[in-house]
């Protein structure tokens, strides 16, 4: 390598592969597994794998651009969202989700871990259900 070469790692490498995992993912409101992704690029005639998608979203994932839960099913599921702490209502049928600021569940949590001599605690809060377009 050359002194005007930098070396790329794949979490700063910029392609069109993860330019359109990233447009897809901004697009959302709803939680999707990487096959999902996978499949709706495949759809708009996108002819990228699946462990790209994989490797797109979970460099996301490290540099904060989506947020990421494990779904009743196991499986890990990525969403566009704002920054700062919050937690979120999903749908179990169709992924559809809606950010959610709980207040009291801080309060809880802060209260439960002080009762146990825990410092410097965090936790993560996903709240499934049917949203009204399914139930």
């Amino acid at each position: 390598m050359t002194s005007t070469e930098t070396a790329r790692t794949p979490a700063t490498r910029h392609t069109w592969q993860r330019a359109a995992v990233r447009d897809l993912m901004e697009s959302g409101v709803e939680f999707r597994t990487a096959q999902q992704v996978h499949d709706l690029l495949r759809d708009e005639g996108a002819k990228v794998g699946l462990a790209t998608v994989y490797r797109a979203l979970q460099a996301m994932a490290e540099a904060d651009e989506v947020d990421v839960i494990r779904t009743p099913e196991g499986e890990l599921a990525y969403r566009h969202c704002s920054s700062g702490h919050h937690h979120h209502l999903v749908c179990r049928s169709c992924g559809f989700s809606v950010e959610v600021h709980a207040e009291e569940v801080e309060t809880w949590a802060s209260s439960v871990a002080r009762q146990h001599g825990f410092t410097d605690a965090g936790h993560e809060l996903e709240i499934f259900g049917l949203c009204k377009d399914c139930a």
